[in-house]
């Protein structure tokens, strides 16, 4: 009877590890999440990022920023980020990324990555920046989407190739314990994430059985940004 129920056992913890490994291994599932926004502690707007699957293992990504008080709101600042990203795998592999801000004036770049020929060209305006693409590579915008999924699958520690303006960084994050996070979405116990391998500033905190975005997020590089979540869906 012991053996029986053992197999039994044994059987169902298989059959759920098929069953999580086929379902991670088809992609991630498509969202939307909103964010609160500030700037050097001061209010700033609003952001939503969504997540879409366009088929065959292709997603669009896009992180969507809209300024809503003080300077930011009188500016009219915006930022638009969309990546257009194949699952490869298990993981996310930058194939398009198109970031644009406005505000007095707009700026855009464009990354674009020829998986075939494994090169990589990156057009601000003044004319393209082409160097040699890495596998698994990703763009600043994906990052936090690729951290989130990689600490889903287990990892504690997390070393993304990241296609910047002119060439693949080799960017390290690593969780440092666990904290009590409070955001708008509620209070959770989170993971907390730093970059190791830089001295800019840049702090998250996931809960990866739950959300694969942080649920706030602290960096200094755009001018003391902050990032705390609002609210989250799925289809």
């Amino acid at each position: 009877m012991r053996i029986l129920k053992l197999s039994r056992t044994l059987l169902a913890g298989a059959t759920l590890a098929v069953f999580t490994t086929a379902a991670f291994a088809s992609g991630p599932t498509p969202f939307t999440a909103t964010y609160q926004v500030s700037r050097g502690g001061e209010a700033m707007g609003e952001a939503t990022i969504t997540l879409k699957s366009l088929g065959n293992g292709e997603y669009e990504y896009s992180n969507q920023i809209h300024g809503t008080s003080g300077l930011a709101a009188m500016v009219g600042a915006n930022t638009s980020d969309v990546t257009r990203f194949r699952w490869n795998n298990n993981a996310p592999e930058t194939e398009t990324y198109n970031s644009k801000v406005s505000a007095f004036k707009t700026k855009q770049r464009i990354m674009q990555v020829d998986w075939n020929t494994k090169q990589v060209s990156v057009d601000d305006g003044k004319g393209p920046t082409n160097y040699a693409a890495a596998p698994g590579m990703v763009d600043r915008n994906t990052t936090l989407l690729a951290i989130g999924l990689a600490l889903r699958s287990g990892s504690q520690s997390v070393t993304l190739p990241i296609g910047v303006k002119q060439r693949v960084e080799q960017q390290q994050f690593k969780v440092q314990g666990t904290e009590t996070v409070k955001v708008p979405a509620g209070s959770f116990q989170a993971e907390r994430v730093t970059r190791t391998d830089s001295d800019k500033h840049f702090d998250a905190w996931y809960v990866p059985k739950q959300f694969p975005l942080p649920v706030k997020m602290e960096q200094s590089e755009g001018g003391d940004l902050t990032m705390q979540l609002v609210h989250y869906s799925t289809p």
